[in-house]
């Protein structure tokens, strides 16, 4: 305060030089003096100028030395500390309304475009921008060499990996080689487990031997009189006897024996009795009409069937049952092959089968949209075609919408999901236009953005007159859930609390001159709660954006801690 003092002395105010206490006006004299003659109160005999004039002065500095100290004080003083004041609500009856509402974007129940892959020339155009179609109405036609050249291409393609598949799966299926029929096995090869074996390698040979076959040649004289089926006396030379043979096919070839005779062939089937073998030879004895007719020349019996066993895969012999003469049926394995490098090419063949077809449906998809058809009933909502014009590759050349149902995207905060219901009906408006959907869906998987969860829901409209236009901003609003009769607090009088027991809940704290019985025990104070309010666990219900319902805990009437504000000794 020292400081200050020496300043006034010197004819200074806080945040004012000395100089200016010495540059007093005219004006300000004047002034002085008014004031002076106005009181009226003085009894001193009238002074001089000079003695006027130092009066004046002093009056002046002790008006400036007055508003220094004013200002010091405040200053150093500062403001005073704010008073806290704390707000109350009382629990009371009353209604309340939970509403959702927010804004979307309207949008057709379904739409469909169709665009081009490829370039091509208009023709012919069916439809105009705005008109009604139906499902297959045609809508225009575009000549494209290359559309129709891509998919010939492509079903080329998809015919070639197609029959590659099939020559694979019958080569798969030898990597368990079995025999195609009964027989006998001839020729057979040594093969060692764990050798590698090669794609068409042969094995052995499967030979047919239960049945004998015979071939003959008779005089023309007996053209007519042989027929399939007529049993014949076949002679076996080796075995010094006769067994019995069919005819099994009658040829009329024409050979001509060194004498001159005319020929044709007859083909016998003998069943093996077990002594017959290759290359025996053997003469059929055929009765016409009671007579023995006999062959031009004996012949040799050969195998019904011959065929050579290959493998058709290539890999590791895991196992191998080969022995020359052993009796074999169908379905007996004989050796097996791992056959991995054939199933990975396998594998390989299938992948490029499926893109193969992926690329014919595209051909076609794209050869069929040249003369396309309206895939839904709806509205052409765009169209970009002009008779003549060229359509450049992957162009959108129309789309089509179906606006007799429009649908809008919108949310569920997490307060109200478990209120809101298929069918509810929904508040609408459209640049101040009016309308009235359904709540048509709604998701129970949330999407949580800044700690709060919301949950998708999805508004129905009825557009049968198309008055809702899609793709335009909307706003919308449903009550959720409503109770006219309940009782209700300020949302800021609940608080969320963590229990002692470690469990967390809502809780309200009543003012009470001591702890009630239902008092609950906190793991954490709640901050800015004063002394005389104690915590008691309530259960809420629907809440609307100021009130909330509380449904036990409290009773009517109950007064409790809402907040609190801060205010200075003067009202700021």
């Amino acid at each position: 305060m020292s400081e200050v003092k020496d300043s006034v002395k010197n004819g200074e105010s806080a945040g004012m030089p000395a100089a200016a206490a010495e540059e007093i006006t005219p004006a300000m004299e004047e002034a002085a003096a008014a004031a002076l003659e106005k009181t009226g109160k003085s009894k001193r005999p009238p002074m001089t100028p000079k003695q006027k004039k130092k009066l004046i002065r002093r009056c002046i500095i002790g008006g400036v030395v007055l508003i220094a100290v004013i200002v010091l004080a405040k200053v150093l003083g500062g403001k005073a500390e704010p008073e806290a004041q704390v707000v109350e609500d009382t629990v009371t009856y009353n209604s309340i309304t939970s509403t959702v509402q927010g804004s979307g974007i309207t949008k057709a129940k379904e739409s469909k475009t169709i665009t081009l892959t490829t370039s091509g020339t208009v023709q012919e155009v069916f439809v105009t921008e705005g008109q009604k179609v139906t499902a297959g109405t045609p809508l225009f036609v575009i000549d494209s060499e290359t559309a129709r050249s891509a998919v010939e291409k492509a079903r080329k393609s998809v015919d070639g990996y197609q029959k590659q598949l099939n020559a694979m799966n019958k080569d798969i299926a030898g990597l368990n080689m079995t025999p195609p029929f009964a027989g006998k096995l001839m020729n057979t090869q040594k093969l060692n487990v764990g050798e590698e074996i090669g794609k068409e390698t042969k094995v052995a040979t499967l030979v047919d031997d239960r049945t004998m076959k015979l071939q003959q040649y008779y005089s023309y004289a007996y053209q007519g009189d042989v027929r399939t089926g007529q049993t014949a006396n076949v002679s076996i030379p080796a075995l010094m006897g006769n067994v019995t043979g069919t005819v099994s096919a009658v040829h009329m070839v024409d050979r001509i024996s060194p004498e001159g005779s005319r020929l044709f062939e007859v083909e016998f089937s003998i069943k093996n009795p077990g002594t017959l073998t290759k290359d025996m030879v053997a003469s059929a004895v055929i009765t016409v009409n009671g007579e023995s007719v006999y062959p031009y020349e004996s012949g040799k019996l050969d195998y019904n069937r011959t065929i050579d066993l290959k493998t058709t895969v290539g890999g590791t012999i895991l196992s191998t049952k080969l022995l020359d003469f052993m009796d074999v049926t169908p379905g007996q394995v004989l050796v097996q092959i791992d056959g991995e490098n054939s199933e990975n090419e396998m594998f390989s063949l299938e992948q490029n089968l499926a893109d193969a077809q992926k690329t014919l449906d595209t051909a076609q998809k794209n050869l069929d949209n040249c003369s396309a058809v309206a895939p839904i009933d709806g509205t052409v909502m765009g169209l970009a075609l002009v008779v003549g014009n060229e359509v450049a590759a992957n162009t959108t050349v129309i789309s089509i919408a179906d606006t007799s149902t429009i649908l809008i995207d919108a949310t569920v905060d997490e307060r109200n999901i478990g209120y809101v219901q298929a069918g509810m009906t929904v508040d609408l408006d459209q640049w101040g236009t009016p309308f009235s959907g359904t709540v048509q869906s709604v998701s129970l998987n949330s999407k949580v953005e800044n700690g709060v969860a919301a949950y998708p829901m999805v508004i129905s409209v009825d557009n049968a007159d198309g008055s809702l236009m899609s793709g335009s901003n909307v706003t919308y609003k449903l009550v959720a859930s409503q109770n006219d009769n309940c009782l209700t607090l300020p949302i800021q009088s609940v608080k969320n609390a963590q229990f002692a027991d470690g469990t967390s809940g809502n809780v309200a704290f009543i003012k009470a001159d001591k702890a009630p019985e239902n008092v609950v025990e906190l793991a954490v104070p709640v901050d800015g709660v004063p002394e005389g309010y104690y915590p008691v666990k309530v259960e809420i219900g629907i809440s609307d954006n100021y009130n909330v319902e509380i449904k036990s805990g409290l009773e009517e009437g109950t007064t409790v801690f809402t907040t609190t504000q801060s205010q200075n000794s003067y009202g700021w």
